[in-house]
């Protein structure tokens, strides 16, 4: 299998803002996951880095040993190729976990970090009977699309989404990475490595995402960060970029300009 060309990930650029941010995909899908909210971002106030975590999208084909700690390592090898010295994070779901990584590798790169339905630190809860469901989708698109239904959506979204969800992430990720990645984000405990980080950390859920909700949210990224906010998103459930975009941006980018009221009052 090929390998990253100079260790960086396949990524795309928008905006040319003086605030950088990275954002990473989650565990059903490659960076179009992003697409929805790209035409209404504020670029001249950030630049966006929308990459593919490998197993995914332009880095299907590439080996690796698809966990949280790669993918960290990947983003941090990103932002070096980039030249920014100091950036924001982004994580949906899975890429949650990676971004929560990243900010144990270098916590005095990270200015900011939002996960979007974030994946904890310690892994969610995942009764058997979900861990087969999982564990299985890698091969059974059936499971794809229970999860993205009824696992976390609450089964409120049109079958043609669904339809196009699954097969998405059947064409943009391979099946052997699929299922590794799941036993790093899923199986995995590094919460210790971030627990009490004064890194400001947003969390933006769904009300109808019964799998990583506002209550997991409390339990655990607004225990870990001392600094933390959560924001709860009625009627939307795990997928806030299709299911939410404008309610999205406007929270998050928000949540991410404070970052200069912060800077300015340190200077005062």
């Amino acid at each position: 299998m090929p390998v990253l060309p100079h260790g960086v990930l396949p990524r795309e650029l928008h905006g040319d803002g003086p605030h950088k941010v990275i954002a990473v995909h989650g565990w059903l899908a490659d960076r179009s996951a992003y697409a929805p909210v790209l035409p209404d971002l504020d670029l001249g106030s950030f630049q966006y880095a929308v990459v593919d975590l490998r197993g995914y999208g332009e880095a299907r084909d590439v080996d690796g040993s698809y966990t949280t700690a790669e993918g960290a390592a990947d983003v941090l090898a990103l932002a070096d190729r980039l030249g920014w010295e100091r950036f924001s994070l982004i994580g949906h779901s899975m890429g949650g976990s990676v971004i929560q990584r990243t900010l144990a590798a270098a916590p005095e790169r990270v200015r900011r970090i939002v996960g979007v339905s974030p994946a904890p630190a310690s892994g969610p809860p995942l009764p058997p009977e979900q861990w087969e469901l999982f564990s299985a989708a890698a091969h059974t698109p059936q499971n794809r699309r229970t999860i993205l239904d009824t696992t976390t959506t609450g089964g409120r979204r049109p079958a043609a989404w669904l339809d196009r969800m699954v097969r998405r992430s059947l064409e943009r990720s391979d099946a052997k990475a699929f299922r590794a990645w799941l036993d790093s984000w899923a199986g995995e405990d590094f919460h210790d490595r971030i627990d009490g980080s004064p890194v400001p950390a947003l969390a933006v859920v769904g009300a109808l995402d019964p799998a990583l909700s506002a209550e997991l949210q409390r339990a655990t990224w607004l225990r870990w960060f001392p600094r933390a906010e959560l924001v709860e998103l009625p009627s939307c459930g795990h997928y806030a970029m299709d299911e939410a975009p404008l309610d999205l941006i406007r929270v998050m980018e928000d949540f991410l300009r404070a970052d200069a009221e912060d800077v300015e009052g340190a200077e005062a």
